[in-house]
């Protein structure tokens, strides 16, 4: 997998999303989440948000102990910074969860730990990689 590198900056999905020339649904953000007491990474389309209370549910949690995680908790769980967490390659073995969105693509685009950096994969790399669980807690 090559690394693209952009110093404007993919710091949101849109922005990411022109800089590689594809649609915003095939950029995979990835959105950290205190569901309870765990810490779980939501691989999620551009173009999607995260539904809380269908997360809270597949959790089994009550839905007001779903909520983003802050700065340090998403460094502390995947080694990463907000804006450049890739799919992969976390400090923990938190859990994944990935949107089904992404299996009607032949190529995605992920943060490659950095703001500014990016890399191409197919959602079978993804799979292989993050071993998520495909499941649809997408707005």
């Amino acid at each position: 997998m090559t690394i693209e590198e952009f110093p404007e900056g993919t710091k949101t999905a849109d922005d990411a999303a022109a800089a590689v020339g594809c649609d915003v649904a095939q950029i995979v953000k990835s959105i950290v989440m205190r569901v309870g007491d765990e810490t779980v990474v939501v691989l999620t389309s551009g173009a999607n948000r995260v539904d809380e209370a269908t997360l809270a549910s597949e959790f089994g949690v009550e839905q007001g102990s779903v909520r983003s995680a802050n700065p340090g908790e998403v460094k502390e769980a995947t080694g990463w910074s907000i804006g450049g967490v890739p799919p992969t390659c976390h400090a923990t073995d938190c859990p994944v969860l990935a949107d089904p969105t992404f299996e009607s693509f032949d190529r995605i685009w992920a943060a490659a730990g950095t703001p500014e950096a990016v890399f191409r994969l197919t959602p079978e790399d993804l799979q292989t990689l993050s071993a998520p669980r495909f499941v649809d807690v997408f707005e």
